[in-house]
C-alpha cells in the first residue's frame, strides 16, 4: 500500500470513529418536564410547587462520558395549585418574576457511572444570582420513542439549595427554613 492510500485509509478510519462517538443532542420535551420544589411553611407544613414551562438542550457523549445541560425555566409559570400563593410567590417578596422572568441552569460538567449520567455540576441562576448547584441523577433511561420514532431519554434528578443564598429570604427571620428541595422529571427527544 502506498503512502497516499495509507493516509486515505487513516482519514477514513478516523472519520468513522468520530461518527460513532459523536455526541447526541436532545431537546427538552416541555410537555413532560416539570421542575418541582418543596419549601418550608413556618415549620408546620411543606409547600410544593412546580414550573410548567421549561425549555433547553442536553448534549451527551456516552462513549466519552461527557455532556452539557442548558435549561431555561419561565419563572412566571410557577404553580402551587393555589392562586393566592402563586401571586404572592411571583411578586417582589419572592421570585419577583417581573424583574427576573427566567431561571436558568447551565452545566459545568457531568459525571458518569459507567455510561449513565450520575451527577451534573452546574450553575443555577435564580432571582438574578448565580450559584453552583449539583444535580443528582436518580434515574436515567433512553428508549426508542414509539410516537416520535426517535430516541428519547428521561431522568429523575434532585438537589437542595438555600434560597436565601439567591436573595429569596422572605420569612427566614420569622423562622422559615430556607432550604429548598428540587425534584425534576425531564424527558428529551434526540434531534
Amino acid at each position: 500500500m502506498n503512502m497516499k492510500h495509507l493516509i486515505a485509509a487513516f482519514i477514513a478510519a478516523a472519520a468513522a470513529t468520530a461518527a460513532i462517538a459523536a455526541p447526541d443532542t436532545y431537546s427538552i420535551e416541555p410537555n413532560h418536564t416539570y421542575p418541582s420544589f418543596e419549601a418550608d411553611h413556618m415549620g408546620i407544613s411543606v409547600w410544593r410547587g412546580k414550573f410548567t414551562k421549561t425549555s433547553g438542550t442536553v448534549v451527551l457523549d456516552r462513549a466519552a462520558k461527557t455532556g452539557t445541560l442548558d435549561i431555561t425555566i419561565d419563572a412566571n409559570s410557577l404553580d402551587f395549585g393555589h392562586e393566592k400563593m402563586n401571586g404572592h410567590a411571583k411578586g417582589a417578596d419572592m421570585f419577583d418574576v417581573a424583574k427576573f422572568p427566567t431561571v436558568t441552569y447551565k452545566s459545568t460538567s457531568i459525571t458518569f457511572n459507567g455510561d449513565t449520567p450520575a451527577t451534573v455540576n452546574g450553575e443555577l441562576t435564580l432571582h438574578g444570582v448565580t450559584k453552583p448547584v449539583v444535580l443528582t441523577i436518580n434515574k436515567f433511561k433512553c428508549i426508542q420513542h414509539p410516537m416520535f420514532k426517535r430516541e428519547a431519554c428521561g431522568a429523575d434528578a434532585s438537589a437542595t439549595f438555600n434560597r436565601a443564598d439567591f436573595g429569596i429570604d422572605y420569612a427566614v427571620k420569622m423562622g422559615f427554613n430556607p432550604v429548598v428541595k428540587l425534584a425534576i422529571q425531564v424527558e428529551a427527544i434526540k434531534q
